[in-house]
């Protein structure tokens, strides 16, 4: 879920920031987040608001959609802005969409136009709910989306016979995910983690959730996420339980424990991106951050640092998904392909940073940028995948129900 404004790989990282007047780059989660970082917690508010009224499900029966991919060679693609890999000489240029185009004959009208999950899904949920058009033919949201989109019967069954790179070439830790135990619905665009972040040079090593949330030295120095699904995510795991499965007792026994920080002051305040900056100058300590920004932050100072807590971390995807009512499935499906070719992946990875979905990438980016290629928190090894989940599918009242805990804790 991410947006960069990055330069191509071989520009450094100093002169990144420099060019930026020392803020810190925009990501795809900065977007999401930006109306909850404005005011304190607006965008969680909307999130309930999002899912208060039950939307009309559909099903495959009651919404047919007829595909003239044989007739048609277009493809209607929604994405988050600047998420893809552009020309160093001509930003209006993405290679690897060019060479798509040119190989397959399909032209690609791609469109920067999901700025937000909610207010993504306050465009196109009219449409999805009669089983209307949305013009979009792939559309790219972030797993708790995701999952709604497919709960509610508004995305088609990917043919996986059009899908051969990404069988093949799909990360094993992004196989099966509770929301789409089948892989038929969701193609991860690109990943991430979340974790703990630490600024080395105002404190010591912060290894654990339980350090971050009561350690005496780290006191109004930490921040977390106005995110659920990261946090909540990062506190069940500390208390021993898994996030892709829990039970409600669980997840409020890991509430009380981020209540408790809460009121004895630990926590500074809940935050966006705007955490990175904080952290950068020192005025945070240490807090829950996101893989892909410490990636940025570490390159100007080495000296911040991301921890995967010994309980383990949260993975999450932004994903490729085909809308009821898209009229060129075959074609969005040969796309989706064409980015799961280890040499195509690398090259998004070079420009976005974040985790790669794609297994051989690493090896393709060694001829592209052999530092970011050796960078865990773009190629994590199996180990540290091992160690993190993916949270559980909601159902639409356990969205609710959850939401509304969580924002009362925090603040909303």
């Amino acid at each position: 879920m991410r947006s960069r404004l990055r330069p191509p790989p071989s520009a450094p990282a100093a002169a990144l920031l420099a060019a930026l007047g020392m803020r810190r780059t925009l990501t795809r989660r900065t977007l999401a987040r930006g109306a909850a970082t404005s005011g304190g917690l607006l965008l969680a508010g909307g999130a309930i608001a999002a899912c208060g009224t039950p939307a009309a499900q559909q099903t495959e029966e009651s919404c047919v959609s007829e595909d003239l991919s044989d007739s048609e060679q277009v493809i209607n693609f929604s994405n988050w802005p600047q998420y893809i890999d552009v020309d160093a000489d001509d930003e209006s240029r993405r290679p690897t969409l060019e060479a798509f185009q040119q190989t397959s004959g399909i032209t690609v009208t791609y469109t920067e136009d999901i700025n937000d999950n909610n207010e993504f899904f306050g465009k196109v949920q009219n449409q999805l709910s009669a089983c209307q058009p949305t013009g979009r033919d792939i559309m790219v949201l972030t797993d708790w989306l995701a999952a709604r989109m497919i709960r509610l019967g508004w995305v088609q069954s990917l043919d996986k016979a059009n899908l051969p790179n990404v069988t093949a070439n799909l990360l094993p830790s992004l196989k099966a995910r509770p929301f789409d135990p089948d892989d038929s619905y969701a193609v991860p665009w690109q990943s991430g983690l979340t974790g703990i972040a630490y600024n080395g040079t105002v404190t010591g090593e912060v290894r654990t959730i339980d350090d971050l949330l009561t350690r005496a030295d780290l006191k109004g120095r930490v921040t977390a996420l106005t995110e659920m699904r990261d946090t909540m995510g990062l506190l069940l795991q500390s208390n021993g339980h898994d996030p892709a499965e829990f039970t409600d007792a669980q997840f409020d026994d890991a509430l009380e424990k981020l209540r408790q920080a809460v009121a004895d002051g630990q926590i500074r305040r809940f935050t966006g991106n705007d955490y990175a900056a904080d952290l950068a100058r020192g005025d945070v300590a240490a807090c829950i951050g996101w893989s892909g920004d410490v990636i940025q932050l570490a390159a100007e100072d080495p000296n911040i640092v991301f921890q995967a807590p010994e309980s383990g971390l949260i993975l999450f995807s932004d994903n490729m998904q085909v809308p009821n009512q898209a009229a060129h499935k075959t074609n969005a499906e040969k796309l989706m392909d064409h980015y799961y070719d280890p040499a195509v992946a690398a090259e998004v990875a070079a420009y976005v940073n974040f985790i790669c979905p794609v297994a051989g990438a690493q090896e393709a980016m060694t001829a592209i940028d052999p530092e970011l290629a050796a960078n865990p928190l773009i190629f994590p090894d199996e180990a540290l995948l091992a160690r993190s989940a993916v949270f559980m599918a909601l159902t639409e009242e356990q969205e609710r129900t959850y939401e509304q805990k969580f924002q009362q804790v925090i603040g909303a």
